[in-house]
């Protein structure tokens, strides 16, 4: 589990009853209530989530009467949430019935007996049948009990702004195939449209697993295979030169001066900068960020809303390091619908997980969303596939896409990731000597269940 945050964190995520959003009356604590608790972006005016949830809340009430759904929306960073939650899930008093989690804090929470298992439910689910066998592992602790209903997945790729390429004079077909080319056409940004942000790649603490899942993983997972965890050993690596070079491809990036200034890359808003202010202000030329991204841009709810996203912005798979088989790297994730352990309205929060998943619903979320359908029957529905610009090229990145590992130690090993990320970026530590650091610190975040690989 991510080391306990400070508690001057806290104050960031705690709910007060002010921001509190109930859809109808009633305390939350009685039989015909059930509590549903979700992150809430961090820039107030993205409504996308919380328009959906009142959407599918609504109509849960409307379908059973006498029933309420009462809504905790939590603004907070990624890190500052899942503390939170995980604080809120330890008492039966502060408990939700349901909570919005992200698959890979599944297994931890299962480890410290924060989540309940939903077998009786799924397997008598017509609906289960639908859902992408990867999608269901995600939310599958290692006693093979499944622990949650995803509602999506993404991937992750660059985003290239074609009009500061055409300036720069590279190609709006770009479509680099090493991370020497990445870095090439960065420099040419560089060059030649001086007062624009060459490339963002998230590093650090701050960002937490945006940096360490959409950054440093999409570097690591290209430089080999079973370069983070071993399963035939079921140990965790160090020492490979895999994660010196990735440690060394931020380096560069930040040496070079190619990405955002060090203080803002090492905020916790550089997220909600890069969407809100960069990528559409037109100061940023390449970005190593997800599909969902196109949320954000949407006239209703998105918060930002840029119409000209769509024939500004090209999208192109991250390459592999050396262009080596199969040539292209994504990292897929998603977030499930899970039942805390002490909920007091377990079964009525079942109920409420399948009006979120019916396939209405979900299509609904993955339109709204920009998100990648987990549903069959959702991934082949006309309105999902002209939903948003670029969906299809995302959903083509789902079959060489890979997951994290789904254990109880991820979330340690990924803090620790993000530690050796935020030393080379802020120049305290060489890559070699950072990635000593993390070695080191990896033995004693898994109690030494480590194996070393050249």
């Amino acid at each position: 589990m991510r080391p306990t945050a400070p508690l001057i964190l806290l104050a960031v995520a705690v709910v007060a009853a002010g921001t509190l959003t109930a859809c109808g009356s009633g305390s939350g604590s009685d039989r015909n209530t059930v509590k549903v608790a979700f992150i809430k972006d961090t820039n107030a005016k993205v409504t996308v989530r919380d328009d959906y949830i009142r959407l599918v809340a609504k109509e849960f009430e409307q379908h059973n009467p006498g029933k309420k759904v009462r809504l905790i929306p939590i603004q907070a960073s990624e890190n500052d949430y899942y503390t939170k939650i995980q604080q809120m899930m330890r008492s039966p008093r502060t408990a939700p019935d349901l909570v919005y989690e992200d698959t890979f804090l599944v297994n931890s929470d299962i480890k410290a007996g924060l989540l309940r298992p939903l077998d009786a439910h799924v397997n008598t689910w017509a609906d289960w049948r639908q859902f992408e066998p990867a999608a269901k592992a995600a939310a599958r602790g290692q006693d093979g009990k499944t622990y949650g209903v995803p509602d999506g997945t993404d991937t992750r790729g660059l985003w290239f702004n074609k009009k500061i390429f055409r300036k720069a004079g590279l190609p709006a077909t770009w479509r680099p195939k090493t991370w020497d080319e990445v870095l090439d056409a960065a420099r040419t940004v560089k060059r030649k449209v001086p007062g624009v942000i060459p490339l963002n790649v998230f590093t650090g603490k701050g960002a937490g697993e945006a940096a360490v899942m959409q950054g440093f993983e999409m570097l690591l997972y290209g430089t080999g295979d079973n370069q983070l965890y071993d399963p035939a050993s079921k140990k965790w690596v160090t020492g490979t030169k895999g994660f010196k070079d990735s440690l060394g491809f931020l380096d560069t990036v930040y040496k070079e001066k190619l990405g955002p200034e060090v203080s803002d890359a090492l905020s916790p808003n550089i997220q909600t900068n890069v969407a809100a202010e960069l990528l559409p202000e037109e100061k940023l030329a390449i970005d190593l960020d997800g599909s969902w991204l196109g949320q954000q841009w949407q006239k209703t709810g998105g918060g930002n809303p840029w119409p000209a996203w769509s024939t500004t912005l090209g999208q192109t798979p991250f390459p592999t390091q050396h262009g080596q088989a199969p040539g292209r790297v994504s990292l897929a994730g998603g977030w499930t619908w899970s039942v805390p352990q002490k909920s007091q309205q377990p079964d009525l929060a079942w109920k409420l997980i399948q009006t979120f998943q019916s396939k209405k619903n979900a299509l609904e979320w993955c339109v709204r969303g920009a998100q990648i359908a987990v549903r069959k029957d959702v991934a082949a529905d006309p309105r999902y596939l002209t939903s948003v610009p670029g969906i299809g090229f995302f959903t083509s990145l789902v079959k060489i896409s890979r997951y994290r590992p789904a254990l109880p130690d991820y979330p340690k090993v990924a803090a620790a990731i993000g530690e050796a990320m935020e030393a080379v970026t802020a120049g305290d530590a060489s890559p070699e000597k950072a990635a000593k650091d993390y070695d080191a610190a990896l033995a004693t975040a898994v109690d030494g269940r480590t194996v070393a690989k050249p």
